[in-house]
């Protein structure tokens, strides 16, 4: 097991354990004790993987946080057309930039398409990147799946095209992914969706890391306000998780919703976008 994943691995148990808290905080010695830890070993694993203490993050998985966030942070996307939707504007924190495959590329469900694909261990564990030779157009997580039930999830999407197992040709998009230097390259992204689709996952470039909308609020971004199940569905259909943030999609209630690779995945990224920035 590789050192990020161990800790996404850590942080994964004490979301568990402190969701079984319902809301009472867990001391350092309780969380280290749950998790046959020493307090020393377990505040330096916490603090590697986000920088702060245990009883910061735990403010940051909490649902009072998230209708904080909702109430004064979200992403109100007015000012959309300011930040740079294409091209090679810097979106949601990280240097991107995408295209988007043609109606009828995506019809045909990626035949003549070769897609690179391969393992990588990131922070929130085992990642599966697919990409084109114009870049990444799929990014999954599989550290509450299968290995193999996460890429026959993501074969489904594109069952026409050629698969190589590749991650050699993969390796400097991936590297840029959670390089957060300042000679950082761009990540190129090859969106391969339905147009509706697409014009979601474009809203969803915009939200900065750290904030979070709402289905509805994308919707109305997007010029189809009564359209908040299918923004749900396009949404939970992103296939390029992290880099297009789906998981800073939450309900109006201020209730964290779904998430395709898995809620605890979510909770973890935006615990760790949110503790990021205040390091």
């Amino acid at each position: 097991m590789s050192e990020t994943h161990y800790h996404y691995g850590v942080m994964r148990r004490a979301i568990d354990l402190i969701d079984a808290a319902e809301g009472q905080e867990l001391s350092l010695d309780e969380l280290a004790a749950q998790m046959q830890m020493s307090p020393a070993h377990f505040q330096r694993t916490f603090s590697q993987w986000v920088g702060v203490s245990p009883k910061r993050y735990q403010q940051y998985l909490t649902l009072g946080h998230a209708k904080t966030l909702l109430r004064d942070h979200y992403s109100t996307f007015e000012t959309a057309g300011n930040v740079g939707l294409s091209g090679g504007g810097r979106l949601h924190d990280l240097f991107i930039r995408w295209e988007a495959m043609s109606p009828g590329e995506f019809a045909a469900g990626g035949a003549g398409l070769t897609l690179n694909f391969g393992w990588f261990e990131g922070p929130f564990g085992p990642m599966l990147v697919i990409g084109t030779s114009r870049g990444i157009c799929g990014l999954a997580f599989g550290a509450e799946l299968s290995k193999d039930v996460t890429f026959a999830d993501m074969c489904k999407r594109w069952p026409n095209a050629n698969y190589v197992e590749n991650p050699k040709a993969l390796d400097s998009w991936v590297q840029s992914i959670f390089d957060r230097g300042t000679n950082r390259s761009e990540t190129p992204l090859n969106l391969i969706g339905a147009p509706f689709q697409i014009k979601v996952w474009e809203a969803l470039l915009s939200i900065p890391s750290g904030s979070v909308t709402t289905y509805g609020e994308i919707a109305n971004s997007i010029g189809n306000p009564k359209a908040v199940r299918a923004v749900g569905t396009a949404v939970g259909r992103n296939p390029i998780g992290w880099l297009i943030p789906c998981h800073r999609a939450m309900r109006k209630s201020g209730g964290l919703g779904g998430y395709h690779w898995g809620l605890p995945v979510k909770r973890a990224m935006l615990a760790y976008e949110a503790a990021r920035i205040e390091s």
